[in-house]
């Protein structure tokens, strides 16, 4: 097959090359560079290239570099600025997938080529004649999270050869075929940013507004912070008060207050109802198969990236939302980031939807309070 291969310069996507070119396929191999905010390179881009570069070399195969610099900051930066200033939590890593990997990338230059191979570690399996996306065989570095808004027509064209092996064995595949990534350490954070910290990116862009920090049990001002849009439900770090543990509960947009609650076991941190919206299903929907009257059906599913699942039902709502209800508690249910939803076995991701604000203080979000 004729296979674009998405390159990092990481040890991943090196170990994909080797895989594909020893099964013998006819490789391209791209790098998607995506500047910074102020035009100036991208996570060490260059020892990226670099690192890209040498691999391209020991195989025999073309290397394109390509930029979707403008179109990664109309979509995807333009999402998450406009989410955090609403006050709510994005996933740029998510969006980052759908709309430029195996969107614009997609619409440029992968549809030429029979299929397109990632480094994510997911699988892909065939279940009654359907592709589904199925999670990795090693649960810790499972990356079907960062892809539960994926198109089908998406999915019908990629490739992830690394969902059946381990990370411990991607790293001894990398050694053995004697990669210059072998040893390199994986990337963390979110990369556009670079060594930029991601609450000086986000003052850059919106700002710094004073507001108090309240005891929400109690009403009282217990600190500041510089503006409601660095902080998230259930964030404890980064808060600078002292007796804690102190959680974020919840924000007042409007009038710029951020809640706090004290302790490891405060049940204000927690709950067992994900409200959620504009759900996306990448192979089909599950209620389809089910009676008209159904009202919920069994689901595994994950609030943040994490090697843990949650067990729960799915309920569908009659106003054409989704709650989901979970069979434990819960923590920092943050409306903005997603419910990613799996079958009750654990080996199918069926999609994605946003977490909204609860339904009792949906109104109060035209009065600026999530």
């Amino acid at each position: 097959m004729k296979i674009a291969v998405l390159v990092s310069g990481g040890v991943d996507s090196s170990v994909v090359v080797d895989i594909l070119h020893r099964q013998g396929h006819d490789l391209h191999l791209f790098y998607i560079r995506i500047g910074s905010d102020n035009g100036e390179g991208d996570c060490s881009a260059d020892e990226d290239i670099e690192m890209c570069t040498l691999i391209a070399r020991k195989y025999g195969l073309p290397l394109e570099t390509v930029s979707l610099h403008e179109e990664y900051w109309d979509s995807v930066m333009a999402y998450t600025l406009r989410t955090v200033s609403e006050g709510l939590t994005p996933h740029p890593d998510m969006m980052c997938n759908k709309l430029v990997k195996f969107g614009y990338f997609e619409q440029k230059w992968g549809h030429a080529f029979d299929k397109v191979a990632t480094g994510h570690y997911a699988s892909i399996e065939e279940v009654g004649g359907k592709l589904y996306l199925a999670t990795a065989a090693d649960p810790v570095k499972d990356q079907t999270d960062f892809l539960a808004q994926i198109s089908y027509s998406q999915l019908q064209h990629l490739m992830f050869p690394l969902g059946k092996l381990s990370k411990s064995e991607v790293r001894r595949l990398a050694a053995e075929a004697g990669l210059p990534t072998a040893v390199r350490k994986d990337s963390q954070g979110i990369c556009f940013l670079g060594k930029i910290n991601y609450n000086d990116f986000i003052e850059r862009h919106l700002g710094t507004r004073r507001g108090p920090v309240v005891e929400i049990e109690t009403g009282r001002k217990i600190g500041e912070h510089r503006g409601y849009w660095f902080h998230t439900i259930g964030q404890r770090k980064g808060l600078g008060l002292s007796g804690g543990p102190w959680y974020v509960v919840r924000k007042n947009v409007r009038d710029n207050v951020v809640y706090v609650s004290n302790g490891y076991d405060t049940r204000r941190q927690y709950g067992r109802t994900v409200p959620v919206e504009e759900m996306h299903w990448i192979t089909e929907d599950p209620f389809a198969s089910e009676p008209v009257d159904c009202e919920s059906i069994p689901v595994a599913f994950k609030t943040r990236h994490s090697p843990e699942f949650t067990a729960g039902s799915l309920r569908r709502l009659a106003d054409g939302g989704y709650s989901v209800e979970s069979a434990t508690d819960v923590q920092g249910i943050a409306p903005g980031q997603y419910a990613i939803i799996y079958t009750p076995d654990r080996l199918l991701c069926l999609g994605s939807g946003m977490i909204s604000l609860p339904p009792g203080r949906k109104n109060k979000k035209k009065n600026g309070e999530n």
